[in-house]
């Protein structure tokens, strides 16, 4: 299921989108406060963020700046009351997908989330390049600073999750979930065990434990 991350202080307009967002079938996560936002948002499991401006701790602009200098690529709409052009264009220069001025109408809104979801579904590359690692998704190749390296099936299918969402945390379940097709077993330490193996081949380096929360692709 979709999973969308209301970034809003504001509890009348939190409620609002929230009722809208479960009526259309999505997954929805409020939090009222910018530095707790900015760390779910960089979660694997955050499909599109919608960030209000104005918040505690960090502001939406310092959010959307941080989120985007992880390089996580994922989609965020702008929420803000403000209506100058400046504001706007500062939003969008710094990576928003979408702005939306209050008051809005949730049609609206939802239209634009859904916009913003196909965009961010689109056909995957063939190849991912990050940090001198290189996946040619079609041929099934991976190369290291130009040099070819041999990964198993499922060290290929570990390392394309991790260059696919660089700079956002990936928990031990979204990994063996999606690598494995399996759900969560406590007992379990396959992940930890070929995120070893990919260390070894692509460069420990590369990959950061986040200590209670998974790994991270730097």
């Amino acid at each position: 299921m979709t999973t969308i991350l209301l970034i809003e202080d504001e509890p009348r307009i939190a409620a609002f989108v929230r009722r809208g967002l479960d009526a259309a079938g999505y997954t929805t996560v409020v939090i009222g406060d910018g530095a707790e936002g900015l760390q779910r948002a960089l979660r694997a499991d955050v499909d599109l963020v919608l960030l209000d401006v104005g918040l505690p701790s960090m502001d939406g602009f310092e959010v959307l700046r941080a989120i985007r200098s992880h390089g996580s690529p994922v989609p965020v709409i702008m929420l803000t009351a403000r209506t100058s052009t400046k504001d706007t264009v500062q939003g969008l220069d710094l990576g928003a997908n979408d702005y939306v001025r209050k008051p809005f109408t949730f049609e609206e809104l939802l239209a634009r989330i859904r916009s913003r979801l196909r965009e961010s579904t689109a056909t995957p590359d063939v190849s991912v390049t990050h940090g001198g690692v290189t996946l040619d998704i079609l041929a099934r190749r991976a190369s290291v600073d130009g040099r070819d390296v041999e990964l198993s099936a499922r060290e290929f299918a570990l390392a394309e999750q991790f260059l696919r969402s660089p700079g956002r945390v990936l928990s031990r379940e979204h990994l063996l979930s999606r690598v494995w097709g399996l759900d969560f077993d406590p007992g379990s330490n396959v992940v930890d065990v070929y995120v070893r193996y990919l260390r070894g081949k692509l460069g420990a380096e590369h990959i950061i434990t986040v200590r209670g929360a998974g790994y991270r692709w730097e």
